[in-house]
């Protein structure tokens, strides 16, 4: 494996979605729309917070139906408004490491006419990493959560 190459380390989830980049982005962005659909329901929401801009920081609290609740912070790496945001965990805010980096997301949104092709990638530090994360319900959570996605930007 070469130093660029990523692909055992990486999950990745495909849609084509009934909407456009710019709706997509904004519910990727906008702390209200984000806590209605980030979370695979029955887990929700509880705080989101997000300062989109490259070295931002944000922190998004998801809660368990039993009521553990799972503050996760990161810091924005890249950002091209409705094409693309990219974030880790690896930095909390003010670009001090975190304790445990885990991942980097990659979202991108790719106009198709009156559709968009969503695409999120999510690269781990580890091959353990990955295996973990599919392990945890990365494809059914993630799927979960852009279905909750898709209803939502149907209604923006």
């Amino acid at each position: 494996m070469t130093g660029t190459d990523t692909t055992s380390r990486e999950l990745e989830l495909i849609r084509i979605i009934d909407a456009s980049p710019e709706k997509l982005f904004m519910a990727w962005t906008e702390p209200a729309l984000l806590k209605q659909w980030f979370s695979p329901a029955p887990w929700t929401v509880t705080k989101a917070e997000t300062d989109v801009r490259i070295g931002g920081c944000n922190l998004i609290v998801m809660r368990s139906p039993e009521g553990d609740e799972f503050p996760n912070h990161g810091v924005y790496l890249d950002v091209v408004k409705n094409e693309r945001i990219v974030f880790t965990d690896a930095y909390t805010e003010a670009w001090q490491p975190s304790l445990k980096p885990f991942m980097t997301g990659i979202i991108t949104f790719e106009a198709l006419g009156e559709k968009t092709k969503y695409t999120a990638r999510v690269l781990h530090w580890s091959v353990a990493d990955r295996e973990m994360h599919e392990k945890m319900g990365f494809h059914e959570g993630w799927g979960l959560a852009t279905n909750q996605l898709e209803a939502l930007v149907s209604r923006l």
